[in-house]
């Protein structure tokens, strides 16, 4: 059996971007299908399309939402707020270890410096996901 993060890699030697490489890698956990999570995400890698947030935070905070939404504004107490602190502090937590979270910047589009490639955003993107899911159950 692999890794999460061994999963996700796999997608993404397949052809998956890094936004749905993270987030189609979660899918069984909360029964989504992997064909609509792969079309859901397909605009947000490439730092959606412009090199902007990082592609592999951007499936990351998917699953965030997944897992912290209420689902319906009708079920009453929104969620909104509190997913997007959640989202917030592990997008922190991301560019403390590389340095930023935008993909321009981790692939040294303007200093030449590469921070991070894509395969280790991935896995970091993977590894914080798993943190912020175990983190969840301990409440």
């Amino acid at each position: 059996m692999s890794t999460k993060a061994e999963q996700a890699i796999a997608f993404h030697d397949q052809g998956y971007n890094c936004a749905q490489a993270v987030a189609c890698s979660f899918c069984e956990e909360f029964g989504v299908d992997r064909e609509e999570m792969f079309k859901i995400a397909e605009g947000f890698g490439f730092g959606m399309g412009i090199m902007d947030m990082c592609g592999a935070l951007s499936g990351m905070m998917m699953v965030i939402g997944l897992q912290n939404s209420v689902g319906d504004p009708e079920k009453g107490k929104m969620t909104k707020g509190d997913t997007y602190k959640k989202a917030k502090a592990y997008i922190n937590k991301f560019a403390e270890q590389n340095g930023s979270y935008l993909c321009r910047d981790l692939k040294g589009v303007e200093t030449g410096k590469i921070l991070r490639a894509c395969p280790d955003c991935i896995r970091d993107a993977v590894a914080l996901t798993e943190e912020y899911l175990a983190s969840q159950k301990e409440k």
